[in-house]
């Protein structure tokens, strides 16, 4: 992995007590209804960073979990299958009157991570209100998707098989949201977050699966696979990140530069490494001068790159600073050894067909099935 990306899940939002709105008709309906208002509360928790539970305490609760991010994702998994319960008898009930009262009081508010920083941030961050209980349960997979991600970061250096398999996982459900939950969701007047908008989502997904095949890419290297597979896989990184580019963009202009500037810069490193890669392959076959030729061209491809982030400006000056070790290696090589005559820029050898080996592992519902009774 060149790079990542952080920062995904740290949404907010606001309380919701489902049974102070939402009428039971029957105490067992009521129970439903305030665990349904328990699992929300330690969700909401969980993301605003406001629980008072010690470490101990909260690894205590969580049956052992000693990482923070499984906490959290294993709050998610007790809360969204009774979400999921809950919008489908709406869903059953969806032309009553009292079902968009209901909807509305319940005043469901996150707040946004992609929405281009405010002027003035100690203002703190701008909540988004829709009446619609889709927009609860797409934010909510939304930050079960971005903890998954997140806890992929965390476990990469040490299980990165664990590690792919969360990134394809993440993906799965950001497919989701674009394909089944953001188009059900009604339109909001007021504005929407970017992370309810399909061609976020959709470019978030391809983002985990660059991601995935990224540590695919990384494991092969470490257990000696050809170099020709490597330029392969990195090449198949940047496409990802390009389609991603290519899917969200006309809704840059209202996100987060900082998502932007990533998936520019990542693509760079991973071209640049399929670059690399292809060049020791070229001298191996005897043809330094392409070699040659092959790594002056990424190198300037790679100094049109800038970026806003200094830990990435840092990794863009040492894959530069590594591109150009290797290109003085091989004029040294060829200066002592083949006398090989280098060509023009015009003749370099165009890269390999890419390889996207990875898949997004598919988001399955879990809805509990538990009637609700409601008083109409």
């Amino acid at each position: 992995m060149m790079i990542t990306y952080s920062g995904l899940s740290k949404l907010r939002t606001k309380r919701i007590v489902y049974e102070d709105v939402i009428l039971a008709s029957d105490s067992l309906t009521l129970e439903h209804l305030k665990e349904l208002s328990s699992r929300r509360k330690a969700v909401e928790e969980f993301v605003n960073g406001s629980s008072f539970v010690t470490e101990a305490i909260a690894r205590e609760i969580s049956g052992g979990l000693t990482s923070h991010i499984e906490q959290g994702i294993q709050k998610l998994e007790q809360y969204i299958p009774l979400l999921e319960n809950l919008v489908h008898h709406v869903n059953e009930n969806q032309n009553h009157p009292r079902i968009s009262r209901w909807i509305s009081e319940l005043q469901i508010r996150w707040s946004s991570v992609l929405t281009p920083t405010l002027v003035f941030p100690f203002q703190g961050p701008k909540f988004y209100q829709i009446n619609d209980i889709y927009f609860e349960l797409g934010m909510t997979l939304f930050i079960y998707a971005t903890l998954l991600h997140d806890h992929a970061l965390e476990v990469l250096t040490s299980d990165m098989v664990k590690s792919g398999s969360l990134f394809r996982q993440a993906a799965g459900i950001f497919n989701y949201l674009a394909e089944d939950i953001i188009t059900k969701l009604s339109r909001n007047t007021q504005g929407t977050p970017p992370e309810a908008t399909c061609s976020i989502c959709s470019a978030l997904s391809l983002l985990c699966l660059a991601a995935a095949q990224a540590v695919t890419a990384k494991k092969a290297e470490e257990i000696g696979k050809s170099g020709g597979l490597l330029v392969k896989l990195h090449r198949g990184v940047s496409e990802f990140l390009n389609q991603a580019m290519e899917i969200a963009y006309p809704k840059f202009q209202n996100v987060s530069p900082h998502l932007l500037d990533f998936l520019q810069t990542s693509k760079a490193l991973h071209l640049s490494l399929s670059h690399k890669f292809f060049a020791q392959g070229l001298r191996a076959d005897g043809k330094i001068g392409l070699a040659i030729i092959n790594l002056y061209c990424a190198i300037d491809d790679l100094k049109k790159i800038g970026s806003r982030e200094e830990k990435w400006r840092s990794e863009l000056k040492k894959m530069s600073h590594d591109l150009e070790m290797l290109v003085k290696k091989y004029e040294q090589e060829n200066d002592f050894v083949w006398h090989e005559k280098v060509p023009d820029k015009n003749s370099a050898v165009p890269l390999p067909q890419a390889a996207k080996i990875v898949s997004a592992i598919a988001y399955q519902p879990h809805k509990w099935e538990r009637t609700l009774v409601l008083k109409w």
